[in-house]
């Protein structure tokens, strides 16, 4: 897959950008998903813009341990995959989940780690405020006939508050892979309150 972000403001940048897609899509011939997205804002992000697709298809597969996982543009997923694998393994092995446990993945992108471990868990539920990547975790849960998870939209802060508290909807174990900016106050707190048996955390920066 190649992503391509543009900032072109008149019919002469866009050209230009035309151009380069062109010259990639013949260059790498095997390329299955080639895609540019408009990004007036001056940043990196582009969760709520739209993404055009050039050539191939909007998503790719990648595999791992026997599962099957589809990945659109805007999902968030570990692109060395033999290095997820130790991760999510290791996730795995410090959860020590027996079958009996309610599980959260907060922030679980496109329910890797959820579907992951759900073999070993009661019930995953999943929070993810990014739809299409939530649209993903609830494909790749059927593609590998995961039948034991849930997934939400919503900003964790919220969702997992209202789940636990208007809910009752106690977890067991907890794992979180939040952004750089790690956990916010809120969902702290009530990590706290709830005292997890569990709690696996992945950081981008500790």
């Amino acid at each position: 897959m190649i992503l391509m972000q543009f900032h072109y403001t008149d019919d002469i940048e866009q050209k230009k950008a035309m151009k380069l897609l062109e010259h990639l899509s013949k260059k790498f011939e095997n390329t299955t998903s080639l895609m540019f997205v408009n990004n007036l804002k001056l940043n990196d992000t582009f969760g709520d813009l739209d993404i055009q697709t050039y050539a191939g298809r909007d998503f790719i597969y990648e595999e791992m341990n026997g599962l099957k996982f589809k990945i659109g543009p805007k999902s968030f997923f570990f692109i060395i995959t033999f290095q997820a694998i130790r991760l999510y393994d290791n996730v795995a092995k410090y959860a020590a989940l027996t079958g009996e446990e309610t599980v959260y993945d907060l922030y679980t992108g496109t329910g890797t780690i959820a579907n992951y471990v759900a073999r070993q868990a009661k019930k995953v539920i999943g929070i993810e405020y990014v739809p299409e990547a939530i649209e993903d975790a609830k494909e790749n849960a059927r593609i590998n006939n995961i039948n034991n998870t849930e997934f939400m939209v919503g900003d964790v802060e919220v969702a997992f508050d209202e789940l636990i508290n208007k809910k009752h909807i106690i977890p067991t174990a907890i794992i979180v892979d939040p952004p750089r900016k790690g956990l916010d106050n809120r969902t702290i707190e009530n990590i706290l309150k709830i005292k997890p048996e569990k709690l696996v955390y992945i950081s981008c920066n500790p």
